[in-house]
């Protein structure tokens, strides 16, 4: 793994700790560093998420119509079947409740039911059991545009079909490729979305992006590799490239 020099070596530590990624060594003479074992899949289990689903990415948090808020915590699947493990809160508390879920599952976090529409190894979809909280999920935000902070999570956790058409024109069309910088890159977009490489690490091919929005890391993808598939603000993308400078993301989502 890389470590920061220079000018740039502050703003890659304040990344570091948010993420709670430490700095790595360069020296020639470092044992290699064994790659994580990859997901076994399926990459998906369950139905095809509807328009209405809530959109829980991995590593990351969303926060819930009528108050409260979830996490995915953790992916696990042994090639036949694949299980999630969420966490209540938008954010990591100590002594917050964990549990595993099965697509198909009703659960009730934050005292409002849902139901476990897909889980990928990417995203969990929630599908809301109550018509006010489907309503409230796609009411549009209260301001015309994000102005940062916790403020912005009416554009950041919603289903509404014009934020996240605003979403999907900020980044590059189908096909093509968004690079973002190692080294305390940070790309941000239209609907108050920043995406941040943590870092990347040339000996295991592996790297870690996260996505912070309205003041919640909303996604954590970390040891992501080429071939993975991640998603941001409802686009998916495949990881296409990774460098020492760069990991660049192929839209995959129209």
């Amino acid at each position: 793994m890389r470590r920061a020099s220079g000018s740039g070596a502050v703003a890659v530590a304040a990344v570091l700790l948010l993420s709670g990624c430490g700095t790595g060594g360069d020296r020639d003479d470092e044992e290699p560093t064994a790659a994580p074992a990859r997901d076994k899949g399926p990459m998906c289990v369950g139905a095809a998420p509807a328009a209405d689903g809530l959109h829980v990415l991995r590593g990351g948090g969303f926060r819930l119509p009528g108050g409260g808020g979830v996490r995915y915590v953790a992916a696990h699947a042994d090639g036949t079947t694949r299980t999630a493990v969420l966490g209540d809160g938008a954010r990591y508390e100590a002594g917050r409740t964990q549990q595993t879920v099965r697509a198909g599952q009703r659960l009730t976090v934050s005292g409002h039911g849902y139901t476990v529409r897909r889980i990928c190894s990417y995203r969990v979809v929630l599908e809301p059991a109550a018509e006010p909280d489907k309503a409230a999920a796609a009411a549009a935000p209260s301001s015309p545009r994000p102005v940062g902070g916790e403020a912005d999570g009416g554009f950041c956790f919603t289903t509404d079909p014009t934020v996240l058409a605003t979403a999907s024109r900020g980044f590059p069309p189908r096909g093509d490729t968004l690079s973002v910088l190692d080294n305390g890159g940070v790309r941000r977009f239209p609907t108050g979305l920043s995406i941040t490489v943590s870092y990347v690490d040339t000996r295991t091919r592996t790297a870690r992006l996260r996505g912070d929005c309205a003041a919640v890391a909303v996604a954590d993808y970390d040891n992501a590799r080429v071939g993975d598939t991640v998603e941001f603000a409802g686009v998916l993308f495949t990881v296409s490239g990774l460098t020492e400078r760069a990991i660049r993301l192929k839209r995959t989502s129209t």
